[in-house]
């Protein structure tokens, strides 16, 4: 009955014309199944569909996913008809495992239906990412087959009709004054340019994986995959990336619109508001945020003064002090590497300091993670810093933007016990479903890198007063966070005051600040995700250890937080509450 399930859900979301009668059926086929397997068979022939032919899907396919308006359209009405038949769900059958499940995997339709709703797809890059950066990362998936990079070759071939669908919803985004905005455009186009000006295919990062093919594929097959490689690139991808150049510089950044604030849009309210929801999971309004955000940049200030009067630091004046220190700690050469290979190698040591008190505080995942560079075509635009599958990417761009003192921070979120620790034990989870372990809810991963951030404190890794300043710097970065994210698509801030206030409170780098803040601006609403986050995951942490008292196990709770893979907050204070009930007996 699954199998049937599965096939009415994919022409429901597929370009059938009329799929709902066939949906009805198979709704009513699973009336005898139990609450729990009903929800699990909807959602896991949902997924199915959805990793074989939704945006962002590709891995494992010969083409890019179909990314035109009908298709968002057609997936809109399945989806819609999917959530009719969750709302046919009695919860109240449903298990304790099965109410989590039912709130996740709803919590995930209403945010593809918003999306469509709110036409995103027509605006889909920011100054942090983008689908033509998406395209390069391609090249770092292994393969092993003649098949796996036949189907490679065959993703870059269909690189020209998934741009040219990108190009059409850009275009519609500006008809309606949808965009991203002017200010935060210049030099984006760099990007795309260091494709659109290859005049060598093999010179492309994309070609990467065919340079030394595995010893398993015989010479002449090598040899016919390379051509092949060589031609799709010279032949596809070069032009289609000269096209959307053309068409970026001729065309959007021209039209694209000269406001800043997400509400300032057609409809700018509605999308800020549906942005906050999804990026936080919490129904707050942009007032509270920016009054949360507020509280805790006071906080944390008065953490970081008592740093300074640790150190000694006086400063020209009293008045003064704090802007001197900040200066000092951006200018002084004793707190930046000298070369790329050198940060690399203070990350790598930092990670295995922590790796030696890991077991305390966690129940170790098998997989481990490497540490790369961030690649050099996205490098000037992208953070400090990112982590996951399998990955730390540390920005060896600008050195004199890359504070050494900001680094064990950055690696408690990015590696262990970050991203890459977070990431690997969901995977782990192979009792939950694909579409619970695959997910990523960014107020749960983000809020949870942070509070790694504060927990290094507890481990020990801060080993001096700078590197604590460094914590706080990062803490008070995503805690002005709200307070700029809601000034300027809330209250209308414009750029100047959003660079001001988090130069003026944090220690990161010029550099930083610009990269930072032109993200905010062209991403509303996710940069909320990381304190509101953390606050939840000290929140909950407290109240266990308030109601257990001596028997409170940290590494217990951390491990029973992580299992949970990527859930909502909300479901997360049900889950804490429950988890606490049970260790009381």
């Amino acid at each position: 009955m699954k199998s049937t399930l599965a096939v009415a859900v994919v022409l429901a979301l597929g370009l059938s014309a009329a799929p709902l009668p066939v949906l009805a059926q198979a709704d009513t086929a699973q009336a005898a199944y139990s609450a729990d397997a009903r929800l699990l068979a909807i959602a896991d022939a949902e997924y199915a569909w959805r990793h074989a032919d939704g945006p962002g899907m590709e891995r494992d396919k010969a083409r890019l996913g179909d990314v035109s308006a009908a298709a968002y359209q057609a997936r809109l009405a399945g989806w819609q008809d999917v959530l009719a038949q969750l709302d046919g769900i009695d919860q109240a059958k449903l298990s304790a495992e099965g109410r989590v499940n039912y709130a996740v995997y709803r919590a995930q339709i209403l945010d593809l239906i918003d999306a469509v709703n709110q036409r995103t797809y027509e605006m889909p890059f920011n100054s942090d990412s983008s689908f033509w950066s998406s395209i390069g990362f391609m090249a770092q998936r292994r393969r092993t087959t003649v098949a796996e990079f036949e189907d490679y070759i065959a993703q870059l071939n269909d690189v020209p009709r998934h741009f040219a669908q990108h190009t059409d919803n850009m275009r519609a985004g500006l008809a309606r004054g949808f965009s991203v905005p002017r200010a935060v455009l210049d030099g984006r186009e760099v990007s795309i340019a260091t494709v659109a000006e290859l005049t060598d295919p093999t010179a492309s990062p994309l070609y990467a994986p065919f340079k030394q093919l595995p010893a398993s594929i015989p010479a002449a097959e090598q040899a016919r995959l390379q051509a092949a490689a060589r031609d799709a690139i010279g032949n596809q991808v070069i032009p289609a990336y000269a096209q959307l150049l053309t068409f970026f510089k001729n065309e959007y950044v021209p039209q694209a619109r000269t406001t800043l604030a997400a509400e300032a849009m057609p409809g700018g309210v509605a999308f800020y508001r549906s942005q906050i929801r999804q990026y936080t999971t919490l129904d707050l309004s942009p007032a509270q945020i920016h009054q949360i955000g507020l509280d805790e940049v006071a906080r944390i200030r008065a953490e970081m003064d008592g740093i300074i009067d640790q150190v000694g630091f006086t400063g020209n004046s009293r008045k003064t002090r704090f802007a001197d220190f900040l200066h000092f700690l951006r200018t002084d050469e004793q707190f930046y590497a000298k070369t790329p290979q050198q940060l690399l190698h203070h990350a790598a040591w930092i990670s295995k300091r922590v790796d030696a008190v890991l077991g305390r505080y966690f129940t170790l995942p098998r997989a481990r993670f490497t540490i790369v560079p961030v690649p050099d075509d996205i490098a000037p635009f992208w953070t400090a810093g990112r982590g996951g599958g399998g990955r730390y990417w540390v920005n060896t761009y600008n050195l004199p933007a890359r504070p050494l003192y900001n680094l064990p921070a950055l690696t408690l979120h990015e590696s262990d016990p970050g991203h890459a620790m977070q990431g690997a034990l969901a995977a782990e989870q192979g009792e939950q479903p694909a579409w619970r372990r695959d997910s990523y809810i960014s107020a749960f991963g983000e809020g949870w890198g942070l509070y790694t951030e504060k927990l290094g404190v507890e481990m020990g890794i801060y080993e001096t007063p700078y590197e604590d300043f460094g914590r706080l710097t990062y803490e008070m970065w995503r805690a002005a966070r709200l307070v700029i994210d809601t000034g300027v698509h809330h209250y209308g801030w414009d750029r100047d005051k959003a660079l001001a206030f988090l130069r003026d409170n944090t220690a990161l780098s010029e550099h930083e600040v610009t990269t930072e803040v032109d993200r905010y601006i062209s991403w509303p609403a996710q940069a909320l995700s990381y304190k509101l986050g953390e606050i939840e995951m000290w929140k909950l942490r407290r109240q266990a250890e308030s109601e257990l008292g001596d028997t409170f196990d940290l590494k217990a709770f951390h491990d029973f937080i992580l299992q949970q893979g990527s859930i909502p907050l909300p479901v997360l204070r049900t889950q804490v509450a429950d988890w606490i009930a049970a260790r009381k007996g």
